[in-house]
């Protein structure tokens, strides 16, 4: 990996920081209790620039790399989890389809206002009985005249209800056609036939919006099809090879948020006579913990810095959010041992933060997902 930060990339994690710290911070805590997403946050975040960080500055871009966005979403996670996984699905689910495979007029009409953060982005693959294995949706798109009629019901979509345009796909052919048999569409909130579901009651990141997408006769313009008819399953395994750079960077600021935690009250507490911090048992779990989030960080940049060049980014991106993940999970889980009986209090951040962790481990690609990856590509 050749490259270093640049001037630039401090720049975005300075501004991203003051940004977490001063308009995130104060309210993450009323929002994780009272299980509120505010759209507010998402609308800040277009203004600072960042709900367009990667794309062209010709669709409104800011036209920086994938570093300086996995710099991003790593210190919203810092403060507020929920916050980075309501961008990071916003930019590498939501979007990235649309760069990638979109027409310059779908480009023009959704992504453009997509990265200026006045529109918001969703996607729906995940079905009730098509998680790990997707070729099982069963959501249908049947051809009628100059429309697709959708018909189906996605699960667990994050932003879903807040977002105004989403990526969905659909079955489109019959199944002996396998991976072929499925198209992407592009679904703006308000078509007729488009409701949403239950709102999931979940364990962490409850500052963000999950619920079904539900479709009765959805009526979808044939110009929405997104890519080629058959072409669905391809970009949505592209799309979540980007979204886990997202996830990675989401836990390594999961992670460093929990270990300044831990740092901070480890030489605060006093037992025995002296702060914790100077006791050998405490210093070796922090040293473990910067040990794994220094290694965490680097997979998921250079997973960033590959796909910024144009280069095979998947193995990469698995790596990063296999380590990440369990880095996040490790790190918040000795966060709340180092705090003791106060760590599972929601008098302390690290019990958020513990809560917030595990889900880095199950979406987007399970960890044992991520493993068939690497070693398909280890074996080929």
């Amino acid at each position: 990996m050749d490259f270093k930060l640049s001037e630039e990339h401090e720049m975005i994690r300075q501004s991203v920081r003051n940004f977490a710290e001063g308009v995130l911070a104060p309210g993450v805590v009323d929002r994780d209790e009272k299980e509120y997403f505010d759209r507010n946050t998402f609308d800040q975040m277009g203004q600072l620039g960042l709900t367009g960080i990667p794309f062209a500055e010709n669709y409104s871009g800011a036209g920086m790399d994938y570093v300086a966005y996995a710099i991003a979403v790593e210190e919203l996670g810092r403060v507020d989890p929920s916050a980075a996984d309501t961008l990071s699905t916003h930019v590498s689910l939501g979007s990235w389809p649309i760069l990638a495979y979109g027409s310059e007029e779908q480009k023009q009409k959704f992504l453009v206002p997509m990265a200026q953060g006045i529109k918001q982005g969703g996607f729906g693959l995940t079905e009730s009985n098509a998680g790990s294995d997707a070729l099982a949706m069963s959501c249908k798109a049947d051809p009628d005249g100059d429309s697709y009629v959708l018909n189906g019901t996605k699960i667990f979509i994050t932003n879903a209800g807040s977002a105004d345009i989403y990526v969905v796909f659909a079955r489109t052919g019959p199944k002996e056609l396998r991976s072929k048999a499925f198209s992407a569409f592009i679904v703006e909130k308000g078509t007729p036939g488009f409701t949403f579901g239950k709102f999931e009651k979940k364990m962490g990141l409850r500052g963000t919006q999950n619920c079904d997408l539900v479709f009765e006769d959805c009526r979808i313009p044939k110009e929405n099809l997104l890519g080629k008819e058959g072409e669905g399953f391809k970009i949505a395994m592209q799309t979540l090879d980007g979204g886990r750079i997202g996830i990675a960077a989401q836990s390594v600021g999961i992670a460093q948020g929990a270990y300044e935690a831990a740092l901070a009250y480890a030489k605060q507490r006093v037992q025995f006579g002296k702060p914790i911090a100077s006791l050998q048992a405490i210093q070796f779990k922090l040293a473990d913990m910067a040990i794994e989030i220094q290694a965490s960080r680097l997979l998921t940049y250079e997973a960033a810095w590959r796909k910024s060049q144009h280069l095979d980014y998947a193995t990469a991106a698995a790596i990063a959010k296999v380590k990440a993940s369990e880095t996040a999970n490790k790190v918040a889980n000795q966060a709340v041992q180092i705090h003791g009986g106060y760590g599972y209090t929601r008098e302390f951040p690290v019990e958020r933060m513990m809560r917030d962790a595990k889900i880095t481990e199950l979406y987007e690609g399970t960890s044992e997902i991520q493993r068939v990856v690497i070693s398909n590509s280890i074996l080929r």
